[in-house]
């Protein structure tokens, strides 16, 4: 996964709950979930607003 073994990978989740507590990562996990799926809803949604039939003046 992204060139990372298990160590690294441990590094940054006991980082990442030393920076930010226990309590609080689920809810990041979740908000950083949420705009990920809103980013890739955006993407597929605006597929057709530029291409070449959006230069029409109406």
């Amino acid at each position: 996964m992204f060139g990372m073994g298990w160590q690294e990978l441990f590094l940054v989740l006991l980082i990442g709950v030393l920076f930010f507590g226990p309590n609080k990562l689920p809810e990041l996990g979740k908000s950083l979930g949420k705009a990920i799926t809103g980013f890739k809803k955006g993407l597929k949604d605006g597929d057709g607003e530029n291409g070449p039939s959006s230069d029409k003046k109406e």
